[in-house]
């Protein structure tokens, strides 16, 4: 069944490779979205300015202004959506591309419908949510690192609740595993990544126990996590 809320998204494809633009566009037309496509850096930011989207997917390395750039500028006048695609995979252009203000980052080779399903997240976490998980706001308390919600409790360790500061103080915001680390241990002793995936698991089960309908800490693919409230969804629902 067509999901209606996204029938009529329009979707911005900057990409200097043709045949993938065509392919995306035909995927993303079968998904019932609209769509517009640029090749070249240089006219994307004057569109912009003069029309509106719902999601841009914005290759790093195009002609005549690349990607990064492109993403900074548009996040001085606009907060639309936007999912960086690029062939670098390197810790330092997703980390940098995330920091400037993507909300996802997808690496290519890819699947045209991995991507489709993707947008369909991003787009999902964009609309307001129900006010069931609206309503289920955390209260942090740094005296006792109890968190409250919905008139229950649940005791974090000292670690788990400096995470939990962190990330709900900037919902949306992704931080990789260095950032957590450094602001969690701030005496810079050695501790590795693994530590921080850790932490973050006992984390989400205490949450998940406190607030089973809601999904607050989310995995960012090669970049970190991030604190964003949402509903629970099926992996049917997440690709429908």
């Amino acid at each position: 069944m067509m999901n209606t809320a996204l029938s009529t998204k329009h979707i911005l494809i900057v990409e200097d490779e043709v045949k993938l633009t065509r392919l995306l566009e035909d995927y993303l037309h079968n998904a019932a979205f609209k769509t517009h496509s640029f090749a070249n850096g240089l006219e994307v930011i004057p569109w912009l300015k003069e029309n509106s989207v719902d999601l841009i997917l914005l290759d790093l390395m195009l002609p005549g202004r690349d990607g990064l750039d492109i993403c900074r500028e548009i996040r001085g006048f606009s907060a639309v959506p936007i999912i960086m695609v690029t062939a670098r995979i390197e810790e330092i252009d997703r980390l940098l591309g995330l920091e400037l203000g993507a909300d996802d980052y997808i690496c290519k080779p890819f699947s045209p419908r991995e991507v489709v399903a993707r947008i369909k997240a991003v787009l999902r976490r964009a609309q307001p949510q129900p006010v069931s998980i609206q309503s289920s706001i955390l209260e942090l308390d740094p005296f006792s690192f109890r968190i409250i919600a919905g008139g229950h409790e649940v005791t974090l360790t000292a670690v788990e609740f400096q995470l939990l500061q962190v990330l709900y103080q900037h919902p949306g915001r992704i931080f990789s595993r260095v950032q957590l680390m450094d602001r969690i241990y701030q005496d810079h002793r050695i501790v590795s990544d693994r530590t921080i995936d850790s932490h973050i698991k006992k984390l989400r089960k205490k949450l998940n126990d406190l607030l089973p309908e809601a999904e607050l800490i989310h995995s960012v693919y090669g970049a970190g996590y991030r604190y964003d409230p949402q509903p629970k969804i099926t992996v049917e629902e997440y690709l429908s």
